[in-house]
């Protein structure tokens, strides 16, 4: 039998879940890290390769057992090294998905040309072109640097000139985005894979609980989400998997307001988000995307009973309440730093509540928060 071989660019958890959901299906698996990564998250799974400065690309592709597909795990990849192992086989999502979303300002104009809606937006360079975008969008407004910003780095809200004044020091001459307030009920996420040939599958509506930028915690289905909402979001997604001929998963995450949904940010690649469907679903994130970028029949998407994933923020330890899953990634702990996380799941959202309660304290103690 020919084994299916599998490359990812990338070496963290996300690349870690891919392998252990998709080696079942007689899959291999291989690793390309960048630059000084650290490999652990994927020692065991799969051969891994180094790429230095200069390195010849056939010569990687070949170290990597000439995979049959090339994929990544994070938006921040290096999108000229992806279009560079185009030459040898197909890389999923392509690169000029990532080359869109890795850069704020590129996003923002990839979703609004495709006619979909996003907060108000001006585009920055340095403090005074940020303030002049804050008086013509008002307060509050969120600043984000265009490159290298998430969980919450790189990011901040102003809500008066004071406040404005006090980050002075913190911003620079780079790229930025300023984005206008907007009022919304909650954030919520979707996530959907797509293969070349046109088929979608999504999954139930995730809400997001963020802890000082960072997700703690997703419920799927999303409470209190009706028909209406859930097929707007994948109207949305569809829309934008198509425009972008896209292939594997996409991740949106969109605000709920009064005048509907409003796509916050995408992500190329499996998402946090969507950890849930490792025990809440039929077929897991990881598993569709690896399905989705080789061409095989997706997997179903039906969420049974309601689901919820917890970040395992700065914390190492298996939770001894009962759980649906716990997976520890195998990363040296740091403070903050995404240790894990822990599924969940209940018959009904009010009793899947109470135990997402009980073990946040269990985690984190009385605050029920992360340190």
């Amino acid at each position: 039998m020919t084994v299916r071989r599998v490359g990812i660019v990338g070496c963290g958890q996300l690349a870690q879940m891919m392998a252990q959901e998709a080696r079942p299906l007689g899959i291999e698996f291989s690793f390309l890290a960048e630059g000084d990564e650290n490999t652990a998250c994927v020692d065991g799974l799969g051969t891994i390769v180094h790429a230095t400065e200069g390195a010849d690309i056939e010569q990687l592709y070949k170290a990597m057992g000439s995979p049959e597909v090339i994929t990544a795990e994070r938006e921040g990849v290096d999108a000229g090294l992806l279009r560079a192992l185009e030459a040898f086989c197909p890389v999923y999502p392509r690169p000029d998905a990532f080359e869109k979303t890795q850069h704020r300002l590129r996003e923002k104009t990839a979703i609004t040309a495709a006619g979909l809606p996003v907060s108000p937006f001006l585009p920055a360079n340095n403090y005074d072109e940020i303030c002049a975008a804050v008086k013509q969008l008002g307060y509050p407004a969120f600043i984000k640097s265009c490159e290298h910003g998430y969980d919450g780095k790189n990011q901040w809200r102003v809500d008066s000139d004071e406040s404005l004044a006090a980050i002075r020091d913190e911003v620079s001459e780079l790229e930025y985005v300023v984005e206008k307030g907007v009022n919304f009920s909650r954030e919520v996420s979707l996530i959907g894979a797509r293969t070349a040939d046109g088929k979608v599958v999504t999954y139930p509506l995730a809400e997001n609980d963020h802890y000082r930028g960072t997700l703690l915690v997703s419920t799927a289905p999303a409470p209190h989400v009706d028909e209406k909402l859930q097929s707007t979001a994948e109207e949305y997604l569809s829309t934008l998997m198509n425009a972008w001929d896209y292939v594997g998963v996409l991740a949106m995450e969109c605000f709920v307001t009064d005048e509907g949904l409003l796509i916050n940010e995408l992500a190329p690649r499996v998402h946090n988000s969507g950890h849930w469907t490792l025990a809440g679903a039929e077929t897991s994130q990881f598993a569709n995307h690896v399905r989705a970028i080789l061409g095989m029949e997706l997997g179903d998407t039906h969420a049974a009973r309601p689901a919820v994933m917890i970040n395992m923020l700065g914390v190492d330890k298996k939770p001894s309440l009962q759980n649906d899953g716990v997976w520890l990634y195998g990363k040296s702990l740091r403070p903050g730093r995404k240790m894990g996380h822990v599924i969940l799941l209940d018959d009904t959202q009010e009793a899947l509540a109470a135990h997402i309660d009980a073990m946040l304290e269990e985690l984190y103690g009385p605050s029920k928060r992360p340190a």
